[in-house]
């Protein structure tokens, strides 16, 4: 007998694939949400978690958005109709967001995928992340920070 999907909670987002390097080799200034143009076959690749965010990054040309370098692998079931793995895909974004975008990608600052999701309504959505390098100083203070950070929170735990 098969089995029955669960039913989502109201306003659940189901996040399909993180971009955990980004967070430690960036620092992530600011965040927005953007929708992705996909094809059939993408969706369900998506759904089934065959994406790959390792390499992937964002840029603005000409008054759009793309992400590039984003894995999403072939779906099994398809046949002459599957998508091309590695394609650029255009974001969707309003204009005013894409105009700040334009303005703040200067300066060595990049645009990283850092989550690719289903929000609440099953549509596809990238957090993108503006982000600096971090030089290797830079990323020892940041992990000496967390380390103390969650023991505090062990210590804390421990208290109650």
């Amino acid at each position: 007998m098969a089995k029955k999907p669960e039913k989502k909670a109201e306003g659940e987002v189901t996040v399909v694939a993180r971009n955990r390097k980004a967070r430690h080799e960036l620092r992530i200034i600011s965040t927005i949400e953007a929708g992705i143009m996909l094809t059939g076959t993408e969706v369900k690749a998506l759904r089934a978690r065959h994406v790959s965010l390792d390499q992937a990054w964002a840029d603005v040309e000409r008054g759009e958005a793309w992400l590039i370098d984003v894995n999403v692998g072939e779906y099994g079931a398809a046949s002459w109709t599957n998508h091309a793995p590695r394609r650029r895909r255009k974001l969707l974004l309003h204009r005013k967001e894409l105009a700040e975008l334009a303005d703040s990608l200067t300066d060595g600052r990049t645009l990283v995928p850092l989550e690719i999701r289903f929000n609440e309504r099953g549509f596809a959505k990238v957090l993108l992340g503006l982000g600096e390098g971090q030089q290797g100083h830079d990323r020892r203070e940041t992990l000496k920070r967390r380390e103390a950070e969650r023991d505090m929170r062990q210590a804390m735990h421990r208290r109650r």
